[in-house]
Order: C-alpha cells, then structure tokens, then sequence
C-alpha cells in the first residue's frame, strides 16, 4: 500500500515552493522598460466652479453685451515693387525705399505688430463665446470693421497678401459663404460706437489696473446685462502711444502693467481679466 503522507508532504512542497516563487516576483519592483511600457491613466479634471453647456454657449453667442477693441495707428501701406506687385510696406522688405523715397525711419513701418495683436483678439475665448467686436484704424485714417469668425493667417505673409487684398478691394469675403469677414468702412469710429459707450485708452502712462481689477472695476459684471458696451483703445505702432488728442471720446487712459509692455500681451492681460471676471474658460 503506497504511504500517502509521502504524496502529501511533496505536494506541500511544490506547492509551497510555487508560492515563494510567486510572492519573489510579485516583491520584485517594476522595470524601467516595463514603467515605460504601461501607459500611466490619470483621472480627467475639470475646471472648479464652471459649467459649460450648449446652451449656455449659444445664450452667450446671442448675448448683447459687447467688449469692443480698437487698433489705433496701424501701419498698413501698400507699395509697388519692382515686379510691379503691390506689397504690405515694411522695414525689412523695403528699408532702402523708406529712407531714399520716403524719407522716413523704418522702424516706423511694423504691420507685424497690428498681426500679432489680431491674433492674440481673434485667438481668445472672449471672441469665441461672441463677447468681441474689432476695428482697425491705420496710419492713413482707413477704417476697417473685423468679423468676429475671420481666421487671421498664422503666417505674416498671408497675412500681408490679405491686407494687399483689402486695401485695394475694399472688402474679404469668406470663400465658401457669402459672410464678409474684412471690410473698409466710413470715418470716424465714435459713429459705430453705440450710445453710452465707454472708451479707455491704454498707456503706460494711464492709471494702474491689475487684469482683473481692471474687470471689477470697469466691465460689468454680467456678460448678458443690456449695459452699453466697453470699448479699448490700443496702440498699433511700434512708438508712441493712444493719445486723448487724437480720441477725444476716450474717457480714461488706463495701463495694466508697471512695466512696457507688447501690443498682444497687454490684450492678453485685459482679455484674460474679463474672461475670469465673467467665468468664461
């Protein structure tokens, strides 16, 4: 008769062996490769405090209460070249026509900047949530009113080829619907201001505002009251600054910085204290 404690013992055995195995490489710490290997899934957070729905996006679309921005003394100019193709004037392409025919300093003709700031407006969740309305005035007192779904070329070339483009025709269309996107319209800009507008120039010589004072202090605090709407006056050129002189509308001059700032961040600044003001994310 086979002795069974035999068997039993042997299989403990093996089995206890198995176990040890076991427990060693469950002890044993991950590799860097297989670290490495398995994608790490953290859990999606979500902004505190905000909701976001279709309809309060369409309700925020639809809303009447507007922050209106005004690019002031834009240097966009066309000049001929020497193939006889009209060119955005600026310092790098055509500094020796500037000196010799011209007679002015270069460094004046800078559309790149009007490019960046409109980048940084139509670029922003204000304008996307249907709170922004644009205009540029140039050096040469050209109006022209921006369409709030314009995509600004990201490229400062296209971007020169479309203001060539307005300049000379007046007017951008959409290619594939008939919604004008550009368009030059009538002097003076206080006429296209609703009433009771107020206007803030931006200085760095105006009274100090951090962004989201600037928005408690000057912006009302609901997106959808039927308040007249802020309008800012910001300087496009590559000197100076927005004088009363010139705006005599402009009620206060403001700046939202110690320090000298760009044209596009300074939007920035004010853009983003109004979007955190009205919770816009």
């Amino acid at each position: 008769m086979p002795d069974s404690t035999d068997d039993s013992s042997s299989v403990m055995s093996a089995s206890s062996s198995s176990s040890e195995e076991e427990s060693k490489a469950i002890k044993q710490p991950p590799t860097k490769k297989s670290r490495l290997s398995q994608p790490t899934k953290r859990p999606l957070e979500l902004a505190p405090a905000v909701t976001s729905t279709d309809e309060q996006r369409k309700s925020s679309h639809e809303s009447n209460q507007k922050i209106i921005v005004l690019l002031d003394q834009a240097k966009l100019e066309t000049v001929k070249n020497r193939r006889n193709i009209f060119e955005l004037l600026n310092c790098d392409d055509h500094r020796d026509l500037c000196k010799k025919k011209l007679k002015r300093d270069p460094k004046e003709f800078r559309p790149d900047i009007c490019h960046q700031e409109l980048l940084a407006l139509i670029d922003s969740p204000l304008n996307k949530s249907g709170h922004l309305k644009v205009f540029i005035l140039t050096s040469k007192k050209v109006l022209i009113e921006v369409h709030p779904s314009i995509r600004i070329p990201r490229t400062y070339k296209r971007f020169s080829g479309l203001i060539v483009q307005l300049l000379h025709k007046m007017k951008i269309k959409a290619g594939t619907t008939s919604t004008t996107l550009m368009k030059v319209i009538k002097n003076p800009f206080s006429q296209h201001l609703p009433t009771g507008t107020r206007v803030y120039g931006l200085s760095c010589e105006g009274n100090l505002y951090s962004p989201l004072g600037l928005a408690n202090s000057l912006i009302p605090s609901d997106p959808s009251s039927q308040l007249p709407p802020v309008c800012f006056v910001i300087g496009a050129m590559a000197a100076g600054h927005v004088t009363v002189e010139d705006h005599p509308y402009i009620e206060k001059m403001i700046s939202v910085s110690e320090y000298p700032l760009s044209g596009a961040a300074a939007i920035s600044r004010i853009l983003g204290g109004i979007e955190h003001h009205w919770g816009i994310v």
